[in-house]
């Protein structure tokens, strides 16, 4: 069994990052937040597609100027982070125009020169400070592009020791401020540097993780490629927050962050659907069930395994394994509740019989005081 690690609560919002509560997706938008319209119009996109997190980039004034808008916008559950890099007055903005986090970038908190110096340190003192008296909460965002220049010449290149290093002493400065609101993220596109990273650093400390591989690429690699370093991470009993970083729509990182959820068992916020790979030995109808079942059962939330496997083999014991399960064999299925056979039905008869038979057990559940998986209601502003 899979034992989280436990973490400070860092209120973000409405919402808390770290202690006891939901591991949250988030999602950043493409667009110069500048245009409004453009940026307003991606975070309906996300927020349809169960964005917790609204993140938003501000790397001019331009972009200092449109935060408020889209703080108004955004319905109350949903918090707003924004991004700075190398001008940390844009951060100093952000918290009197609303922001709920303000993430810094340890690399460029001074500037360009990539230094952690006294001037670094002042600047980083001063949004602390302005963050602590509007009750809001920081990200220390490493990435290896942007490594501090002395760590690089220390280790050589952005490795996971000097990640580490980076997001420990600049979190250890935010506490000697006074300050302990942080999230911190240790990100890379090496697998192995993100993975050592983030074990490193989470079994060290208390404080929260903003897990995610930055940069993972396309769609269908990317998603792979996140899967596997977030999973690593999240099977370890760490992370607090997810973003997968994906090129293209803000809807398929969202999608992505969920699934890699579902898939680890850290957070299931509606059925999972287990169905076999097809083979040979399959006599049933199989491909078109497992679609037709997912669509009628999309309106659940609660949690569950369902299995339904074309295969008179192995199917009735890894049927028996699920919630609600059905094996098939020669024109017919058996279907199980919890370990225990129900039924035989006919082909024609399982798709109703199965969704009857989720939706008597969900019923049942929620009954039972089982709850969805953290999912925020919305309602999203014109």
């Amino acid at each position: 069994m899979i034992v989280r690690h436990k973490t400070r609560e860092v209120p973000v919002g409405r919402l808390v990052i770290g202690g006891n509560h939901p591991i949250w997706v988030q999602s950043l938008t493409t667009t110069a937040t500048k245009d409004t319209d453009a940026t307003k119009a991606e975070i309906r996109g996300m927020l349809d597609a169960g964005c917790e997190i609204v993140r938003i980039s501000c790397f001019d004034i331009g972009d200092s100027q449109g935060i408020g808008a889209i703080k108004k916008f955004l319905p109350p559950e949903v918090p707003l982070v924004v991004d700075i890099h190398f001008n940390y007055k844009f951060a100093l903005e952000a918290i009197k125009q609303g922001a709920d986090k303000v993430r810094l970038n340890p690399g460029n908190v001074g500037g360009k020169a990539s230094v952690f110096d006294d001037e670094a340190k002042r600047r980083e003192k001063e949004v602390a400070e302005a963050a602590k008296n509007a009750g809001i909460s920081m990200r220390v965002g490493v990435n290896s592009g942007s490594v501090e220049q002395d760590l690089l010449d220390k280790y050589g290149y952005a490795t996971a020791d000097a990640i580490y290093e980076s997001g420990v002493r600049h979190c250890e400065w935010l506490e000697q401020c006074g300050f302990k609101n942080i999230v911190v993220s240790l990100k890379s596109t090496s697998m192995e540097t993100v993975v050592n990273a983030y074990l490193r650093f989470g079994k060290a400390t208390d404080i929260p993780l903003h897990v995610g591989v930055t940069e993972a690429g396309l769609p269908g690699y990317g998603t792979i490629k996140s899967a596997i370093g977030i999973g690593r991470i999240l099977l370890e009993g760490l992370g607090d927050t997810i973003r997968v970083s994906l090129t293209g729509d803000k809807k398929l990182e969202v999608y992505a962050g969920f699934d890699i959820l579902k898939a680890t068992g850290r957070r299931v916020r509606e059925p999972e659907i287990i169905a076999c790979p097809l083979c040979g030995r399959a006599a049933v109808q199989h491909e078109a069930l497992v679609s037709r079942l997912k669509d009628r059962i999309s309106d659940l939330k609660i949690p569950m395994r369902i299995s339904i496997l074309a295969c008179a083999v192995n199917g009735p014991g890894e049927a028996a394994e699920a919630d609600i399960g059905a094996a098939g064999e020669r024109g017919q299925w058996n279907i199980f509740k919890q370990g225990r056979p129900l039924r035989k039905v006919k082909d024609a008869d399982v798709l109703v019989e199965m969704e009857k038979e989720v939706r008597k057990l969900a019923a049942e559940m929620e009954a039972n005081g089982a709850q969805p998986g953290g999912h925020l209601k919305l309602t999203i502003k014109d």
